[in-house]
């Protein structure tokens, strides 16, 4: 699923593309809105909201889409041709007299008032990339159910919005601790600059084309993707496994020697193998 940065990204293309034009054609290609025309209509704005879309047009009112594991919005000039996938794949189109925007395997798509938005982002967590965003808030959320394995706590996007697998796994291995140390028993240091930390690694990477948390332009992720490489810092083969109650992927990835403490039973499926290769994020 995209992270919180990706989603930043998205929303920037959207809004430099269509903010301020006047729609000559819309097109959504899911049921529901099958028959709405928002041709005629100026577009306001496109801004994120942890991993959420808004994008508003005149008369109140946004559209609401979520990139899930697979959707992407690709933007084209006028008489481009598009790349982002088969035809089949598209689920909506906004264009302007200059550009198209398209967007490709989009599971979630909403049309709904602007005034009713808090219906569908109002659940999020202070957003890490946003105007919202409250450190302490962020803390007090995590730590409100101290028994939570930390990796679990993190992706909770009531807790604080815009951390996906990747950042779990990475702040984990800065922070010193395993994805399933109890939240509760992080040390209070190392809690205390939790969010200043995931705050500096996502704005570090809204600009990037590929994201790093390293610093080391070979090395882009410390532990990310790496399974069953060596560790960059001790060399220990790093270990993959999922995370959660298992009703989606969530590939967690650790180094068992730089990051002491709970860890999955051993025998694992994904312990010992590269189940979740990395994939590069789509501009």
């Amino acid at each position: 699923m995209p992270e919180g940065d990706t989603v930043w990204q998205a929303a920037r293309r959207l809004h430099e593309a269509l903010a301020g034009k006047v729609l000559t054609r819309s097109d959504f290609r899911v049921p529901k809105y099958a028959t709405v025309d928002l041709a005629g209509r100026a577009v306001l704005n496109t801004i994120p909201r942890g991993k959420h879309l808004l994008t508003r047009f005149e008369d109140g009112l946004t559209l609401h889409t979520h990139l899930r594991m697979e959707g992407t919005w690709k933007v084209y000039d006028a008489g481009e041709r598009w790349r982002g996938g088969p035809a089949h794949q598209i689920r909506a189109v906004l264009s302007t007299a200059d550009r198209a925007a398209v967007g490709y395997r989009l599971q979630v798509l909403e049309l709904l008032r602007t005034a009713d938005e808090e219906r569908v982002v109002g659940h999020l967590g202070p957003d890490l990339l946003g105007p919202d965003w409250d450190p302490e808030r962020a803390l007090a959320n995590l730590l409100s159910d101290p028994a939570r394995p930390l990796g679990e706590a993190l992706l909770d996007q009531r807790n604080l919005a815009g951390i996906g697998n990747i950042y779990k796994s990475e702040l984990c291995f800065l922070l010193g601790v395993t994805p399933w140390l109890p939240v509760g028993a992080l040390p209070a240091d190392r809690a205390e600059k939790l969010p200043g930390l995931a705050k500096r690694l996502l704005e570090a990477n809204r600009d990037r084309p590929v994201r790093q948390t390293t610093g080391v332009h070979r090395h882009d992720l410390f532990v990310y993707g790496r399974a069953p490489r060596p560790c960059l810092r001790c060399h220990t083969s790093v270990r993959v496994a999922d995370q959660g109650d298992g009703s989606q992927e969530r590939p967690t990835y650790w180094c068992p020697t730089c990051q002491p403490g709970p860890a999955p039973a051993p025998g694992s499926p994904q312990r010992w193998r590269e189940k979740y290769p990395r994939r590069p994020r789509t501009p």
